[in-house]
């Protein structure tokens, strides 16, 4: 620490006490800042001041410098046990007074504190924290495997087909108002109007996919007992530049995270299997791998047992198999001729 960049290159500081911090297996030294000059100074400290060791890799990860928290983004305000009190439809809240929101349900049990939110849009919300006991939904199924897509955003093992909402109009107009604001003044009255056009449509759809994803995997954790879903590599696919809008408003991972959590809750086994497991290049009925196909591809006749399989529910339907920890390829045939395609 005698020879640390800081100590030389950075004068703006009045003091710099070194310490020492325990990070994953090992310690790491950091600094204590007292600033007596602008807080602009705080880019002349070393890059490396910044980071975290990751304790699988021992990797430093680059997180970049701090940034000073945003006065148009989302703000809120924790009140605990006395600082708030229920009256009939309103809430009392200490130092503001009464509010009177709109209530999308009814208290369960007893709040122990409430967060005031404020987002982008000026929307304000009430969050509650109470206790609740979990309720046991019998499974009406024994499992179910889903492959997730773009145009058919669910196709499920059992033949169901679920599609997501259309963003495309919503979207349209987001496009159109962002390059309105990237024409007008900062600091301006219009160009603040115009931000709260772009966040409450963003909040839209934001609200459209939350909703639907909710309601989707509720009803998938409650009928049934095992859920199998594919590791997708999201950040890779998102790399194509003519997919990449549609895929990131899909919300595949928000939709694998809520079905974990609820099959948690309701005591369901949730399984996630190999990205690489060839789960559109295997015959479901009688485990024929006839090889990768195209993406234009959506229908398959297998020549060996003749059944014609939907690519994405013939997917699911391995998914399933491999999830419940039957082999789709079990049975595969060793047969020299080729699958033939037929158009949908």
């Amino acid at each position: 620490m005698k020879n640390c960049p800081a100590t030389t290159t950075c004068k703006s500081w009045s003091s710099l006490k070194p310490r020492r911090q325990r990070v994953g297996n090992g310690w790491q030294p950091f600094l204590i800042f007292h600033c007596s000059s602008r807080f602009s100074d705080f880019r002349c400290l070393p890059t490396r001041t910044f980071s975290t060791r990751s304790r699988a890799s021992g990797k430093a990860k680059k997180v970049g410098s701090p940034k000073f928290k945003k006065k148009a983004g989302r703000q809120s305000a924790r009140f605990r046990m006395g600082g708030f009190s229920i009256k009939g439809d309103a809430v009392y809240l200490a130092k503001i007074g009464d509010v009177k929101p709109i209530w999308s349900r009814e208290l369960p049990s007893e709040p122990s504190s409430v967060t005031v939110i404020k987002d982008a849009a000026n929307r304000y919300f009430l969050s509650f924290v109470v206790e609740i006991e979990p309720v046991q939904v019998d499974a009406k199924n024994h499992s179910i495997g889903i492959d997730l897509g773009i145009k058919t955003f669910a196709a499920m093992s059992n033949g169901e087909m679920v599609k997501s909402p259309d963003y495309s109009r919503l979207d349209k107009r987001l496009r159109r108002k962002q390059k309105q604001l990237a024409r007008q003044v900062k600091s301006s009255k219009r160009r603040e109007k115009t931000r709260i056009q772009i966040a409450k449509l963003h909040n839209k759809i934001a609200d459209t996919r939350k909703d639907f994803l909710h309601k989707l995997s509720t009803r998938v954790v409650h009928e049934n007992q095992v859920i199998t879903l594919e590791d997708l590599n999201v950040s890779g696919m998102v790399k194509n530049r003519r997919l990449a809008r549609a895929i990131s408003m899909q919300g595949w991972r928000e939709f694998r995270v809520l079905c974990e959590a609820k099959s948690e809750k309701l005591g369901r086994v949730f399984n996630v299997i190999n990205r690489w497991e060839p789960t559109s290049q295997i015959c479901s009925n009688c485990g024929y791998k006839w090889g990768k196909l195209d993406l234009l591809v959506r229908s398959v006749l297998c020549i060996n047992c003749g059944a014609e399989h939907d690519r994405d529910e013939n997917a699911a339907r391995n998914i399933n198999k491999v999830g419940i920890g039957h082999c789709h390829d079990s049975k595969r045939a060793r047969i020299d001729r080729k699958t033939t395609s037929v158009a949908s």
